[in-house]
């Protein structure tokens, strides 16, 4: 892509002053229009700022790279602010950034599938190279900034000559900017090394620049610089290999190269090798498990949030008709206005994709594992967590494991298909019957008697004990039955234990026994309070201490606790479990105690945000729901600063 061809002179704007983030963007959106690149200001205006909600486009080094989807561009193009003054308060992936080179790209909403991720994968790449920016930064006027956006040029490398070839692969949780980050780092410190460097992206667009058979015979060694598990691993067999994280390159490109020729971590012979964190044994299966759980639940969140746009469409557009606790109601099925019925299948749609958010998670955490041999039974594995068996068995009373099952089936399910990939050994002819039929048929046997003899009876058994333990409660007093049901109803968000906690809470509820308050504030607190976290953390403790897919689930968590969908923290406690579990739980307490004990009732099962005005003493309830919330954010941002600063201290 010719960057040269993406933009004009009247859409550079060179020492701009500016104070703010929002006005660079607004001065730049204003030349877009101006030159006729859009059709409204205020529309692509909404666009960009909403995709600012959702993850950094500051960078490093002084850089940031806006960009907005909408229907008003007429084609692809972007403007450039130089600014004549820094601004430090710009979101970035480095907390040092302070910007003053901004890219903002505007792309046509039909294109926002091609041309998007092409030129942002484009321009990160091209402003990793320090003396492609230098020219930027020198340029003396516009037409001397078009002929610097000549990236090409520093890409020709007629007349060197190489040593050694290195091959790598780079991929982030999100898959834009760090992935092609880290692969322009690693090709420039190879051509100064005087090592032929060639990466494989495997980002958003997925697999750019695969590598082929010829070059991995030619190769010298392979760098695997990637947050989750690498896909075709296989294909480097017998090569020497390093395993890093997609930063890494960043910093210390050369090392890394420097070591996979000199000391690499191993020789690529079985997965389990590529996936550990360092390459030694210890600690490797700790960290082989963590990154396939990051694998997993960097599919799984796109399930979450689809699930949840789903529902809130649905519950959304019944408010119009004064129905949005009823729109579950099967009558709306066929409801003779054709709206109330679609809005009313859009919310059974939501629930509907619900159902496969663990089998995605399990079915993923088993593939980082064993590779496409434990996708099956992976997948089997989250189906028996979301209770699938249970419907198809026509068990009416059966309790699924939730994100537990989940989690301990998805390994399971791995590492049983690596054990039987690495040591079933078949002749050539009847090795096609290892992985279609022995694998498959073995892995999902053992995973079925796993769940029926130990997955499935613990958590019921855990569910009826806890079921017990609430009614046993209703003599406790008020504040202690609050902290017993929203301890309950926070533990596993959504899950058989919060499910059982709601059943005895509406009843109590329905016989006018107890109100629902502290178990309607239990389920919006843990998914706000985890948002929050990833918005604050960096004006906190002045970094961010989540990862970047995390944060963009963190604003999705957010949206989905205000309509009272707790799935949307589900990522966070997959990821850490005994952080996020204890520390949900206690925030659920302290918020639902606050507003009990300040007064505040809610009778009616209404947890979501168009609820709360038939609270009485509403002041009461936004009160308890600041103090759950609040503490779940700052707890988790301490404790998961100091969890990374005694990781940087121990390396």
């Amino acid at each position: 892509m010719n960057l040269q061809r993406m933009t004009k002179e009247e859409l550079i704007l060179l020492d701009l002053e500016a104070s703010s983030k929002e006005e660079v963007i607004e001065k730049i959106v204003h030349a877009l229009y101006k030159e006729n690149f859009i059709t409204s200001k205020e529309e692509f205006l909404k666009a960009v700022m909403e995709r600012e909600k959702h993850s950094p486009t500051g960078l490093e080094d002084g850089l940031a790279i806006p960009h907005g989807k909408s229907k008003a561009v007429k084609r692809a193009a972007f403007g450039v602010a130089r600014l004549k003054n820094k601004i430090s308060a710009w979101e970035s992936i480095s907390q040092n950034n302070q910007v003053e080179l901004v890219f903002l790209l505007a792309i046509p909403e039909e294109e926002a599938g091609s041309t998007h991720l092409k030129l942002l994968a484009e321009l990160s790449t091209a402003l990793m190279n320090k003396d492609f920016v230098n020219r930027l930064r020198k340029a003396k006027n516009a037409k001397e900034f078009i002929e610097a956006l000549d990236y090409n040029n520093e890409r020709k490398e007629e007349g060197l000559k190489y040593s050694k070839t290195v091959l790598a692969i780079t991929a982030c949780a999100a898959g834009i900017a760090h992935t092609y980050m880290a692969a322009e780092a690693l090709e420039k410190a190879g051509k100064e090394m005087g090592v032929r460097v060639i990466v494989e992206k495997q980002g958003a667009n997925g697999i750019e620049n695969a590598h082929t058979k010829e070059l991995i015979e030619k190769a010298d060694g392979v760098i695997f610089a990637t947050d989750i598990a690498p896909k075709k691993v296989e294909r480097f067999n017998g090569k020497p290999y390093v395993r890093t994280k997609v930063a890494e390159p960043l910093k210390n490109a050369k090392a890394l190269i420097n070591k996979v020729l000199t000391n690499p971590d191993g020789i690529v012979e079985e997965k389990e090798e590529v996936i550990a964190e360092s390459g030694t044994k210890k600690g490797g299966i700790l960290s082989e498990m963590s990154q396939a759980v990051l694998t997993g639940i960097s599919y799984m969140i796109p399930v979450i949030v689809a699930a949840g746009l789903m529902i809130g469409i649905g519950k959304l557009g019944a408010m119009a008709f004064g129905i949005v606790k009823e729109i579950g109601d099967a009558k709306y099925a066929a409801s003779p206005n054709e709206l109330i019925k679609i809005l009313h299948f859009l919310d059974a749609f939501g629930g509907m994709i619900f159902k496969f958010m663990y089998p995605i998670f399990s079915a993923y955490v088993a593939y980082a594992i064993a590779d496409r041999v434990g996708i099956v039974s992976g997948l089997i594995g989250g189906a028996f967590a979301a209770g699938l068996h249970f419907t198809f068995w026509g068990v009416k009373d059966g309790i699924p494991s939730g994100f537990f099952g989940a989690l301990i089936l998805g390994l399971a399910a791995g590492y049983i298909s690596r054990f039987l990939n690495e040591r079933i050994k078949l002749s050539k002819n009847l090795s096609a019957m290892k992985p279609m039929l022995i694998i498959p048929g073995i892995s999902v046997l053992s995973i079925f008697l796993l769940n029926f003899y130990i997955v499935d009876p613990v958590f019921g058994g855990l569910n009826l004990t806890l079921r017990n333990l609430i009614k046993q409660a209703q003599a406790a007093g008020t504040l202690g039955l609050s902290a017993i049901i929203a301890a309950a109803t926070a533990f596993d968000l959504g899950g058989p234990i919060n499910k059982a906690a709601g059943a005895i809470a509406i009843g109590l509820a329905a016989d006018k026994i107890f109100p629902l308050t502290p178990r309607v504030l239990s389920i919006v607190i843990p998914p706000i309070g985890l948002g929050l976290a990833t918005v604050l953390d960096k004006y906190v403790v002045g970094r961010h201490v989540f990862d970047e897919d995390l944060r963009i689930a963190g604003r999705t968590s957010i949206l989905l606790g205000l309509i009272a969908i707790s799935e949307g923290a589900i990522p966070f406690m997959l990821r850490n479990p005994l952080i996020t579990i204890p520390i949900n739980i206690l925030g659920a307490i302290l918020g639902s105690i606050t507003a009990v004990s300040l007064g505040a009732v809610q009778w009616f099962p209404l947890p979501a945000v168009w609820g709360w005005p038939l609270v009485e003493n509403l002041w009461a309830y936004i009160v308890g729901l600041l103090v759950g919330t609040l503490f779940i954010a700052f707890a988790n941002i301490f404790i998961r600063f100091v969890m990374l600063k005694r990781r940087e201290n121990e390396k």
